[in-house]
């Protein structure tokens, strides 16, 4: 199968609310990851890997700096095969409303996916931690002559309440789909793996569809999301192919996920493996020094470029791109994300000045069970634990959301803050 023959759809994420305040003032897959990438560069890289070289991404909300992102990093230059275009939600005289839903946003480009003259969509979440070689995927739905084809994975009957669960058949074609089944008679009903601790077969929410497929259901049916409306009236008419997917894969959409999956990537054996040399994860080149340690302890650190570390402890955490952090600053299972420029060495005071505090973590601070944002600024002396079973709250430098205390982005947290 020629990959050029596929086009490839990131939908780039609506408000991302349980994700707040990450996605205050960015959408979902512009999130960054452990340390120095963002979510969107995960689906982005396997595209790239997988030698898909049309690739399109919706956008709506809170989009800037995702599109910032995309075009400092995946600028094609004129000799390239294909391209990587933003299609952002737009008013047209036949529609001024925003994108309603994952259906509903790849109907209103059907101009634009025509134009691509690709024969096969293949259709991705931009917030999903995954390594995925689509070629495979692609060859299966074409070996089966499939209409559409669902990338599903593995899953005990424990997780399958959470969860949309597609029946396979013997030859792997899907029978009935059931989003997020509830009584134990039913998902029994559904089991058509064969491993006993993980019986049933949920969605990945990666869609492959024959693009001539996906523009007649899109026109018959106006159903505007694909797992609760497209995909169940598909099964009834269409030759619809599950593709088993047994490898690690996130739906990053919570919280605790989120802080959970980034630092696993600090642990010694990672769950996602960054240091794959046959398929490393693409993002924007920063040029950045190397990181400067001064003394102290490190232990299971994912170290990010350009950060400048005096005498800390730090253990179990994830320390992202230019982060500052100053003599005697303990941080434990911490996701630092850094941040986005240097201050101007003119401006910056030492750290017992009074004022603002510098970009950074200042002297003596105890940062324990926490999610640093960009650009934040944590004085001297300050002090964040992880206390059990605190409730959500938020005030105005600082937001607990699933017993995790978060420093949203360019937040100033003064001198001997305790939390």
């Amino acid at each position: 199968m020629e990959m050029h023959d596929v086009l490839a759809v990131i939908l780039g994420g609506g408000r991302g609310s349980r994700l707040y305040p990450l996605t205050r003032d960015r959408t979902k897959p512009a999130v960054p990851l452990a340390g120095k990438y963002r979510l969107i560069d995960i689906p982005m890289s396997s595209c790239f890997h997988a030698g898909i070289n049309k690739i399109a991404i919706l956008t709506q909300f809170k989009s800037v700096s995702l599109h910032r992102h995309i075009h400092r990093t995946y600028t094609r230059d004129i000799f390239s095969k294909g391209w990587v275009q933003i299609l952002a939600a737009e008013q047209t005289h036949e529609s001024g409303d925003w994108y309603e839903g994952t259906a509903d946003a790849i109907r209103k480009q059907t101009l634009e996916i025509k134009s691509a003259d690709a024969q096969h969509t293949l259709i991705l979440a931009g917030d999903h931690l995954y390594r995925m070689d689509y070629r495979d995927f692609v060859q299966q739905h074409v070996d089966a002559d499939a209409d559409i084809s669902i990338a599903v994975q593995p899953v005990s009957r424990q997780d399958a309440p959470s969860l949309g669960i597609l029946k396979l058949n013997d030859e792997n074609f899907i029978t009935e789909f059931v989003e997020k089944p509830q009584d134990p008679a039913e998902i029994a009903r559904l089991e058509s793996g064969d491993n006993p601790d993980k019986p049933l077969m949920a969605s990945m929410g990666i869609y492959l569809f024959k693009t001539e497929t996906l523009l007649h259901m899109l026109s018959e049916n106006e159903g505007s999301d694909f797992g609760r409306h497209i995909i169940p009236s598909a099964i009834e008419s269409s030759k619809v192919k599950g593709y088993i997917f047994d490898g690690y894969w996130e739906d990053i959409g919570t919280m605790r996920r989120f802080y959970e999956v980034n630092l696993d990537m600090a642990s010694p054996l990672p769950k996602f493996n960054l240091y794959d040399p046959e398929h490393p994860i693409y993002s924007r080149p920063r040029f950045l020094a190397g990181s400067k340690l001064q003394g102290g302890s490190l232990v299971n650190v994912l170290l990010a470029d350009g950060c400048r570390i005096q005498e800390a402890t730090i253990r179990n955490s994830v320390i992202g791109l230019r982060s500052i952090i100053a003599n005697g600053v303990t941080i434990e299972r911490t996701l630092m994300m850094g941040a986005d420029y240097y201050e101007n060495p003119e401006e910056v005071g030492e750290w017992w000045q009074p004022g603002k505090p510098n970009i950074g973590i200042g002297p003596d601070s105890v940062i324990q069970g926490a999610i640093i944002d960009k650009n934040a600024r944590i004085g001297r002396s300050v002090i964040i634990r992880n206390l059990p079973d605190r409730p959500d709250e938020e005030h105005d430098n600082w937001i607990s959301r699933e017993g995790i205390v978060i420093v949203p982005k360019n937040a100033v947290i003064p001198d001997g803050t305790v939390i």
